[in-house]
């Protein structure tokens, strides 16, 4: 499906229009609210999870605890393709200031952050672990990329292909182009601003870390991208403003195993 653009181009921008309408696509815009304390099925960032008396809440291989970075229930979102229409999905990340338990080595490792799906959710609170006193409290706001709880609303919204995005091809890097870098820049203000989501594109502060991904292999797409935020009761800050991202590949999204998630974060 082909999507038009709603928006004005600049002269320098326009004649990049139909390029720019061919990578539309639609992605999932999670917003921040201002409720601290969503209840224990509720989508949130941060916060104590959901988890059924009987089921081993996640390590690390050396028996350290991770930590709720993400709740998603997707009863509470807009349908997206590909993606579950019921359940939860739930982030978890080990408390490490200097990577957040992110392997570079191997992104996929299930070590230090783990991505966990219940698809089928327990409404009964005598069913949950409610007491979580055993997880070790942490003394150091930096241990960890954000602090507080909030919950989230969902919108279902469409944007182009980012900048930062390795498949990004619209218009040539000329940087010797006295245009160029207006053009960037109206196109970044236009189109790449989005913060939370899940699907769509990714944005990076960096570089796109599947850029070197083999060519003859089912691509990674983007799961679910979280930004550096303080706008409502919760404060996200990777590193030095950076943005973590999860991806997934399409067909394991649709057989909802979230056992191979790629994870990354980066800042500038």
């Amino acid at each position: 499906m082909i999507y038009k653009l709603d928006v004005e181009l600049s002269p320098d921008l326009e004649p990049y229009r139909a390029k720019i309408e061919a990578t539309i696509k639609p992605y999932i815009e999670i917003r921040l609210t201002d409720n601290n304390q969503p209840n224990w099925w509720q989508s949130k960032f941060g916060g104590l999870p959901y988890l059924p008396k009987g089921f081993t809440y996640p390590k690390s291989y050396d028996g350290e605890y991770l930590y709720l970075l993400a709740q998603i229930n997707f009863v509470e979102v807009p349908h997206l393709e590909y993606f579950p229409n019921k359940g939860i999905l739930q982030f978890y990340i080990a408390a490490d200031e200097e990577l957040y338990g992110l392997n570079f080595d191997n992104p996929t490792q299930q070590d230090k952050f783990r991505a966990v799906y219940f698809p089928d959710i327990d409404l009964k609170e005598d069913n949950l672990v409610t007491d979580f006193d055993f997880l070790p409290k942490l003394n150091d706001e930096w241990l960890m990329p954000f602090e507080g709880c909030c919950s989230l609303d969902f919108t279902i919204n469409f944007r182009p292909i980012t900048i930062s995005d390795n498949k990004f091809s619209i218009f040539p890097v000329d940087e010797a182009d006295a245009n160029f870098q207006d053009i960037v820049d109206e196109y970044y203000d236009k189109f790449c601003m989005n913060k939370h989501k899940l699907g769509g594109y990714p944005n990076f502060v960096q570089y796109d870390p599947r850029y070197n991904y083999p060519q003859d292999e089912e691509p990674y797409i983007l799961l679910l991208q979280i930004d550096s935020d303080s706008s409502k009761s919760i404060n996200i800050c990777w590193g030095d403003g950076g943005i973590g991202n999860f991806f997934i590949k399409k067909s394991a999204l649709e057989r909802l195993d979230f056992s191979n998630v790629w994870y990354n974060w980066d800042c500038g």
